[in-house]
């Protein structure tokens, strides 16, 4: 971006880092602003503008944030947020960093409205950071019981006997095409076992299908936490699971 648009893209992005943090759960965060280490490229005046603008978002987004003095990487300072668990363990996952060095090695340039070039400054978003580590800490801040939009299996079909094997089958077909995460459990086990082994697994929903459901179209509903749900229709309940989605999901 140019020098006069840097406050407002890190405005930008630190909305956009807190609103996808706040969709997945995380409220209780620590705000770092890294400044300028011992060893760094650019001019002193060129960091001053960019601790400045970092700091100025913050302050716009109203947050409160410590400064970590000389935390910052050699091509520019940056903002950290170390979200926190479920337990209190602070994590670091995002950073907005500002960077010097890039657009100066692969010379880059725009041409300003004075008809001369310019060199632009570089921001690096990370808005999750590492994957492998955002994923990690959801898995423990939700002890596994993920929110129903992005469960990875939403629901799971339970027959009682085999001769609903078969309607259990186009429920699954027909709940796939609408999109959901489904699963079908049709082994000729005990159905409080394979409740049991749903709820272990932390699924949201449990669909039990009886001679009852097979003769009407309909499943009874199960949640995780042992609660039941009057019987819904297939598309009934297709429709439940996409705007409760919706509503969890709000990005």
């Amino acid at each position: 971006c140019r020098p006069d648009q840097l406050e407002e893209e890190i405005f930008n992005i630190l909305e956009l880092n807190l609103h996808i943090l706040k969709t997945f759960g995380f409220v209780d965060y620590d705000i770092y602003l890294s400044t300028r280490p011992e060893k760094y490229v650019g001019s002193d005046e060129n960091w001053q503008r960019a601790t400045d603008a970092l700091k100025l978002a913050l302050e716009k987004k109203g947050l409160e944030f410590m400064i970590d003095p000389g935390e910052g990487v050699f091509y520019g300072p940056k903002i950290d947020i170390k979200i926190k668990d479920i337990l209190g363990r602070a994590w670091q996952c995002s950073t907005i960093q500002v960077d010097f060095n890039l657009p100066e090695r692969f010379e880059m340039s725009y041409t300003g409205a004075d008809n001369n070039e310019h060199q632009p400054i570089m921001i690096h978003r990370a808005l999750m950071g590492s994957l492998e580590r955002f994923i990690g800490v959801l898995i423990e801040h939700y002890a596994g019981v993920f929110p129903l939009w992005f469960a990875p299996v939403q629901a799971r079909i339970l027959n009682i006997t085999d001769d609903q094997a078969d309607y259990c089958q186009a429920v699954y077909e027909q709940l796939r095409k609408a999109g959901i995460r489904i699963e079908k459990d049709v082994r000729n086990e005990k159905l409080n076992y394979k409740i049991r082994e749903a709820q272990l697994a932390k699924i949201p929903y449990m669909l039990i299908v009886g001679d009852k459901e097979k003769e009407h179209g309909t499943v009874t509903v199960r949640l995780r936490d042992g609660k039941n749900l009057p019987p819904l229709s297939i598309q009934e309940f297709a429709t439940k699971v996409a705007e409760e989605c919706q509503a969890g999901r709000g990005i």
